[in-house]
């Protein structure tokens, strides 16, 4: 550039060039390679339990409250989730602060969904692909406006604690046990990974906690495909009285569900749930 200041040079010296990406986050419930599995169960390990009280210890922090109280005309469907891996709410927690408009609402849907991809992606949709779900209805400058107000009413605060996060977790905890399952651990996690997704478009679920919505998620799945060694739910320090209310809850959006439940499941897991 003018002026003198150096170009930034990528990992081989070659000026122009940037560092390469991280890879992307692999979805739950698949299956990392051979050598990145054996990193990965040792950092568990090492780190798993402190990962775990960090993470659940931020939970309240981010958790927002009666998202639509002021939202008057909004009925009790949350109207966007916009949470993917990275972001759990991010929607959600922008309307806990900010009234908005009844035509908005869709365009903040595509916004929480960018930015969350942002987080998460490493080739995130376009602004091009988002407009076109919303049939080209708002301009490119509307969202990256709306793009600015969402993060600065979150103070650029995103890094919150994830129903992902927790499901990876408590999965990990459940193969480290002594006559772990690892067929029942996957099967239960992919389909906990669907519940967990089907509860992200229920205002009923903003009052449950991110792990303890992945416990009883895994709970569910494990009652429902009927195994013989299901997860202790005790590893998640919650009562079982309330254990018990969440996985009640989830059960009945699951039976009001199946056919949307159906369609996120890998096929190797719906055919194990006849009752879909």
């Amino acid at each position: 550039r003018r002026g003198g200041t150096p170009e930034r040079q990528g990992p081989g010296g070659s000026p122009g060039s940037c560092p390469r990406r991280p890879a992307r986050r692999r979805r739950p419930g698949t299956v990392a390679a051979a050598g990145e599995s054996a990193q990965e169960l040792q950092a568990f390990r090492d780190y798993g339990e402190s990962w775990y009280r960090s993470r659940k210890g931020l939970e309240s922090r981010f958790q927002p409250r009666e998202p639509l109280a002021r939202q008057p005309q909004v009925g009790t469907a949350r109207p966007a989730a916009g949470s993917g891996q990275g972001s759990p709410d991010l929607s959600a927690r922008f309307l806990a602060t900010t009234p908005v408009a009844a035509d908005c609402f869709q365009l903040l849907g595509v916004t929480a969904l960018l930015i969350a991809c942002k987080q998460v992606e490493v080739h995130p949709p376009t602004v091009k692909q988002l407009l076109a779900l919303c049939c080209d209805a708002f301009t490119r400058q509307q969202l990256r406006n709306l793009e600015c107000i969402v993060l600065h009413r979150l103070h650029f605060d995103l890094a919150a604690p994830t129903v992902s996060f927790f499901l990876e977790h408590f999965s990990q905890v459940r193969l480290e046990a002594r006559a772990a399952d690892a067929g029942e651990a996957a099967a239960a996690l992919s389909l906990a990974v669907g519940v967990a997704e089907l509860s992200l478009a229920d205002y009923a679920f903003t009052k449950y906690s991110p792990s303890l919505l992945a416990a009883s998620s895994l709970g569910l799945a494990d009652r429902l495909l009927s195994h013989r060694s299901p997860l202790d739910l005790r590893v998640s320090g919650y009562p079982e009285e309330l254990l018990r209310d969440c996985m009640d809850q989830l059960q009945l959006l699951v039976s009001l569900n199946g056919r949307s439940l159906s369609l996120v499941l890998p096929p190797e897991v719906a055919q194990k749930c006849p009752w879909l």
